[in-house]
């Protein structure tokens, strides 16, 4: 009996400890939404950007995004970014997706422009640049190679050579071919 009471307060104290450290991941790190307004930008390609990823401006966490969605239309992505409303972002902001490295978590970029007016919300970024899939990038490498040849050309025949009228081209007098004076 005394060995049950043991394990539930063992198994209790684990819950516990687990719970505390379930909060304080939460609360020392950005997953929590950021409040402010909605913008949309659109995209050709978004791998890797799921809602929940962050969108920064100069590599600062300024937002997040809030909702992916396809245009039925024009079947082009569709992302909706929840913005820090302290930041105002100029009408020719570029939004692209960026990673942390080679293999690390894909972002929204945010490059903004110089434009005086600045975007509202519920507006639009109207310039984007899509996701740029490595494999894409390595088959165009392997296949712009493959298909150069390399052609090995033969000698000119005798009516194709070229004619020269220099006296220094032209075959020696004695016949010998070389002017070295054998018959």
């Amino acid at each position: 009996m005394r060995k049950n009471v043991i394990e539930t307060v063992i198994g209790a104290l684990v819950l516990v400890i687990a719970a505390l450290f379930a909060v304080f991941a939460y609360t020392s790190s950005d997953v929590a939404n950021i409040d402010g307004y909605r913008i949309t930008a659109r995209f050709d390609r978004l791998d890797g950007i799921q809602v929940g990823s962050d969108v920064r401006v100069s590599g600062i966490k300024v937002g997040t995004v809030s909702q992916l969605v396809l245009d039925p239309v024009a079947f082009r992505a569709v992302a909706e970014l929840t913005i820090d409303p302290s930041v105002t972002l100029p009408a020719d902001t570029i939004a692209k997706v960026t990673s942390d490295g080679l293999l690390g978590s894909k972002y929204m970029s945010l490059d903004p422009g110089g434009d005086e007016e600045n975007i509202r919300p519920g507006g639009e970024i109207k310039f984007t640049q899509s996701t740029i899939s490595l494999e894409d990038l390595v088959g165009q490498f392997i296949f712009s190679n493959s298909g150069e040849k390399k052609v090995k050309s033969d000698p000119p025949s005798p009516e194709t050579a070229p004619v020269s009228n220099d006296a220094a081209d032209a075959p020696a007098a004695d016949g010998g071919g070389f002017g070295l004076g054998l018959e």
